[in-house]
């Protein structure tokens, strides 16, 4: 992995405290990787966006209000969390950023119990930060992809 070669702030905000552009800045984000580059048709606002207890993690790079690196942290209603939609742009890949996003959420969800569906490629990276897998590999949108709980 490479460090990074410029600085990046971190932003977390509620659903309710996106201002339009930020949001709209988010979601074109997660269409670039999941829908464009990973070529998956599939509606990926699904309503959780916008619920009061789901935070929006994201990196900025210094000078830059766009987004290169995304998380999305949904709280569960048995108190779990269910960490989603992360990404990294394709020319901000290999600095680090998805981890510190990672560690950021891990952060907020403390000692709670938490889930993920990861892309097969990655699971490793999720297994570092404790994450096991739990059932059998499935495909979803044409990828495969574990369910990984921690």
């Amino acid at each position: 992995m490479r460090t990074s070669p410029f600085p990046a702030t971190l932003r977390r905000l509620w659903a309710a405290d996106l201002t339009t552009a930020q949001l709209y800045a988010l979601l074109k984000l997660r269409g670039e990787v999941f829908v464009i580059e990973q070529t998956c048709l599939y509606l990926d606002m699904d309503s959780r966006d916008l619920e009061p207890t789901t935070r929006h993690f994201w990196l900025e790079t210094d000078g830059h209000s766009a987004p290169v690196a995304y998380l999305r942290l949904l709280e569960e209603a048995d108190g779990s969390f269910r960490i989603g939609r992360v990404c990294t742009a394709r020319a901000a890949r290999g600095c680090g950023f998805s981890r510190r996003l990672v560690e950021a959420a891990l952060v907020d969800v403390g000692g709670a119990p938490c889930v993920l569906d990861a892309q097969v490629y990655v699971a490793d990276f999720y297994s570092t930060f404790g994450f096991e897998p739990e059932g059998a590999e499935f495909i979803e949108d044409g990828i495969p992809h574990l369910r990984m709980r921690r």
